[in-house]
């Protein structure tokens, strides 16, 4: 069986906006053993949702749709997939009840336009919603299956798991797809894929993909096979020849963010960590705290903008960056060397340079970055130049830092 999922929302097609729905449902596919070979979204037009629909109608077996099942004029999900199927709406009396019981608890009147929300085509299956007013619909037809569901995640995700996660896998392949990301820092993605390209070729199952991150790049193998440990086998025949090809580029193959993994190593070796942070603004220390725990190991930081700040918080000597300049090497050096000591770290980290989009000169251009890193082995310093904007360079500033801690601990 093959899948497809369609976004239903006009915000959608906004950049504010993202499809998060058509990740969480794919996994959950591909657990099931059900590809999906086609995902699309589409505003909130009668018209294209037809289109969109009966192309889908022609080419898949499943057919996910999310949103539009709001109360509103511009929620035309049910409406569209009535009229393409020739399946007139009726008032199922359970919904409607459950609808304005929901509003009785909350000590609310019902809005008339609820009532939307209680209306099914004809010969579909209703799927009940208990964090919203908003039913799902199950419908069979001219060979398809078509689920419509809620667009909030906090309702779709628990009516899918409680009511289509059975019902599909009763229907879907015993071949589960499985997959493997191997996630990479310190080498551009034509490399990588120079790297390994001869590895992968040879292989259809698993499916190569290359991808260029945040920060990174990932490879993702994807394989399927008739029971799990197969496809687990099949991944770990190319992932395995990936992994040595790559070497310590690699810094997840579970899916965890680099933070993660620095931390992790800190925990492992019983180390602390302080940063000094200039072009990246507090980025770093952002970063290091979004893992939960890593008050085990990180102390603290300061974000030492101007030149003053550099020597009333870390104890930078003025006249070091009168002589060399704030984005120097001696500077980088010093904020790491200042940090930890005023800490009492087992590591300090500091980054001074130029992100842009101003302030770059023909021997310090902007993307120029400095970045020190002090322990009790003494103190390294790697000069980078990061391409791209503002967030980009910074981005990347951040992840080299993370990079450096990852390295010198696993040395």
């Amino acid at each position: 069986m093959d899948a497809e999922i369609i976004a239903v929302g006009s915000e959608l097609l906004t950049p504010q906006n993202t499809d998060t729905n058509s990740l969480f449902l794919t996994e959950k596919l591909n657990h099931l053993g059900i590809l999906v070979r086609f995902k699309s979204i589409v505003g909130d037009s009668r018209d294209d949702l037809s289109l969109v629909l009966r192309t889908a109608l022609s080419r898949s077996q499943l057919i996910i749709l999310t949103g539009g099942l709001g109360p509103t004029d511009d929620d035309l999900t049910r409406d569209a997939v009535a009229e393409l199927l020739g399946r007139p709406l009726h008032e199922v009396p359970e919904v409607r009840k459950g609808i304005e019981e929901r509003y009785s608890r909350l000590g609310r009147a019902m809005p008339e336009n609820n009532l939307r929300q209680a209306q099914v085509p004809e010969g579909a299956e209703w799927l009940e919603n208990r964090n919203g007013t908003a039913p799902g619909i199950w419908i069979k037809d001219r060979g398809a299956i078509l689920v419509l569901l809620p667009g909030p995640p906090r309702e779709l995700e628990p009516m899918f798991n409680a009511a289509c996660v059975p019902r599909l896998a009763r229907m879907a392949s015993d071949a589960p797809i499985r997959t493997r990301i191997y996630k990479v820092v310190g080498l551009p993605e034509s490399e990588v894929d120079s790297l390994i390209a001869p590895l992968y070729r040879p292989y259809t199952n698993p499916a190569t993909t290359i991808l260029a991150a945040s920060g990174s790049i990932e490879v993702h193998l994807r394989a399927r096979a008739a029971t799990e440990a197969e496809a687990e086998a099949l991944l770990a025949e190319l992932g395995d020849k990936i992994e040595l090809a790559l070497g310590d580029h690699v810094y997840s193959t579970k899916g965890e963010s680099l933070e993660e993994v620095v931390g992790m190593y800190l925990v492992m070796r019983q180390k602390t960590v302080a940063v000094a942070e200039s072009c990246t603004g507090g980025l770093l220390a952002e970063r290091l705290t979004r893992v939960p725990g890593s008050s085990s190991y990180f102390l603290g930081g300061a974000v030492c903008y101007t030149n003053e700040m550099k020597t009333r918080w870390v104890g930078v000597s003025a006249e070091l960056i009168q002589t060399h300049g704030a984005v120097s090497k001696p500077v980088a050096q010093a904020l790491a060397e200042g940090v930890r000591a005023r800490a009492g770290a087992s590591i300090g980290v500091g980054i001074t340079g130029i992100a842009g989009p101003t302030g770059g000169t023909d021997t310090k251009p902007v993307g120029l970055v400095i970045i020190g890193l002090a322990d009790e082995r003494g103190t390294q310093v790697r000069e980078f130049h990061f391409p791209g904007t503002r967030d980009r360079v910074r981005l990347w500033a951040s992840q080299m830092a993370l990079e450096m801690i990852r390295r010198r601990i696993r040395d």
